[in-house]
């Protein structure tokens, strides 16, 4: 999430960001154990977004309906995430970067950055981001052949569903971090792969194990179990508004425990 670079291009963006995530993975894993790639899809969402949120009129229906499930998710009262329906965006920002002590205008960027990478790749379940940005994780895994997927945030939706695919390659460990696939309405039942009989665990992947900072607000609910087939749901302390940055959790001994454990 916010990984885009208009400056890049698609390969030169994946191996800036494959160089800042390894180094990440190296401080609390041997240099020689991780040999990391980057399934770079940003690309495609950005002609879903539309324009910036408009921080002081009120928010798209579907947006606005996302905000109140996502309020609900951390314990807004009731009444406060109802009002969200028909509130600026920037009161829901200021609403969460009060209640767990975070700077506002960090917390509005995040909002704005989650809300419309998220409805850009949900938004249509046939729609061509989906299916780009799901395109790109497919063939980065057939391509590489990796052991451990490591999937963040957003991209924990997005590898989910990629690693539904017909597909011959086989995953030892799908390792979610931050992820806020099991967010009620907002993410949860917009999941393609997570209907009718299509079971709650990617059918290729081996071991699933899902880590989430204690204060991420992203990560809601931050266990997994209720709802999908992991084998372990794991909490870890990053640090203040670090909570949702991927390299907070590459550096993350619980993180290179888990990856470790891979033979």
């Amino acid at each position: 999430m916010g990984n885009y670079d208009p400056d890049l291009t698609a390969d030169q963006a994946a191996e800036d960001l494959a160089w800042i995530w390894t180094d990440a993975l190296r401080r609390q894993l041997p240099a020689d154990a991780v040999d990391l790639r980057v399934a770079y899809y940003a690309p495609h969402l950005r002609g879903e977004t539309g324009q910036s949120l408009a921080w002081d009129l009120p928010l798209p229906p579907e947006l606005a309906a996302a905000v109140q499930r996502w309020a609900e998710a951390l314990g807004a009262p009731a009444e406060v995430a109802q009002g969200y329906l028909t509130q600026p965006a920037r009161q829901f920002a200021e609403w969460v970067a009060a209640r767990f002590g975070l700077d506002a205008r960090l917390m509005r960027w995040f909002v704005a950055t989650f809300l419309t990478e998220v409805d850009a790749y949900l938004r249509d379940e046939d729609g061509a981001a989906r299916h780009a940005a799901r395109d790109t994780v497919i063939q980065a895994v057939a391509t590489h052949r990796p052991q451990v997927v490591v999937a963040h945030s957003l991209g924990s939706v997005v590898a989910y569903e990629a690693l539904h695919a017909p597909r011959d390659f086989t995953i030892d460990l799908f390792l979610t971090v931050g992820s806020p696939l099991a967010m009620p309405d907002v993410v949860l039942h917009r999941l393609a792969a997570h209907t009718g009989t299509v079971p709650r665990r990617p059918p290729r992947v081996r071991r699933w194990v899902n880590v989430a900072d204690v204060g991420d607000v992203v990560a809601v609910p931050s266990s997994l179990a209720g709802s999908f087939a992991v084998d372990a749901d794991l909490r870890e302390t990053v640090g203040l508004f670090d909570f949702h940055r991927v390299v907070k959790y590459l550096n993350s001994g619980v993180v290179a425990g888990a990856i470790a454990s891979v033979g």
